[in-house]
């Protein structure tokens, strides 16, 4: 009787009867070239890894914003909230020019923003009126759409300004004309000579203030032509002529005197009254009739 062959197999690798692999006997790996077991080539590397430090540093949670400028301010110092709890003259300046500013800088509010504008302009609103764009945008936070809106605002308080006076009053006096011409002239940076028509009465006969020239800062050429044509068309029975000096200083010059007496030579030749002359600038104006200067035919 023969003896039963037992064969060993063993607890790794494939059956030595068949080298097909199965589920229980996967087979062996394949070979990656340039590898052996005691060097299994280089692993991938992750990004933020070394040899050093082979473990990823945890990731940085950021910091939430932190508030700044109006936002920490209580509700009713905010300007919009102040200005619709008190009304608007409960606000500084700085305040009403913060809510036509409307956003501020990382470092600093609406209405520190609008402080630095104001000091450009020495705390003088009429001196802010008169800035250009371009010079209102030299403030940092201040873009062109804040720029134009800031011109725009101070347009309309210019022209709210002026609105009472446009509604052609009697002119008696050099007063009563300066009252009337100075806001219309005002905000020019430049020399601007005009002329009021009047009629027997006193009162203008055109329907806007008639610019008859524009010149630098420190002068402007008039034709005396051009005066007298306007009134003849007009049928004026007197005149007043008026330009502004935008340095403030209200004397005439010597210029201003020359022409002052070659429109009276010529009225009195036509037959109409140089009421005046008068010169306007932010501190007031100057009137060559009050000082002697001017006699009226």
């Amino acid at each position: 009787m023969q003896a039963n062959k037992t064969t060993k197999i063993k607890k790794s690798g494939t059956s030595p009867q068949t080298s097909d692999p199965s589920p229980k006997n996967p087979g062996p790996s394949p070979k990656i070239p340039g590898t052996s077991p005691k060097n299994p080539g280089p692993y991938p590397k992750i990004p933020g890894t070394s040899p050093e430090n082979p473990v990823l540093p945890p990731k940085k949670t950021p910091n939430p914003p932190k508030k700044s400028g109006i936002t920490l301010w209580a509700v009713t110092d905010r300007p919009r909230e102040k200005l619709m709890l008190k009304g608007p003259r409960a606000l500084s300046e700085a305040e009403l020019l913060a809510i036509l500013i409307r956003i501020g800088r990382k470092d600093k509010s609406a209405v520190e923003i609008a402080r630095e504008l104001l000091r450009l302009s020495k705390n003088d609103l009429n001196d802010l009126g008169k800035r250009s764009v371009r010079e209102l945008m030299k403030i940092k936070g201040i873009g062109l759409a804040k720029a134009v809106t800031i011109a725009a605002a101070l347009e309309l308080g210019r022209r709210r300004q002026s609105a009472a006076s446009l509604k052609k009053p009697i002119i008696k006096d050099s007063r009563t004309a300066a009252a009337y011409l100075g806001p219309l002239l005002e905000d020019y940076t430049y020399e601007v000579f005009v002329v009021l028509y009047l009629n027997q009465g006193g009162r203008i006969k055109q329907e806007d203030v008639e610019i008859v020239s524009q010149g630098g800062i420190t002068s402007t050429v008039v034709d005396p032509r051009i005066v007298f044509k306007k009134a003849l068309e007009l049928g004026a029975v007197s005149i007043i002529v008026c330009h502004n000096h935008p340095s403030g200083n209200l004397q005439p010059s010597q210029a201003d005197k020359n022409l002052t007496t070659k429109l009276h030579e010529g009225a009195k030749f036509l037959d109409i009254k140089l009421l005046d002359h008068i010169i306007v600038g932010d501190k007031g104006y100057y009137s060559f009739a009050d000082s002697g200067l001017l006699k009226t035919p």
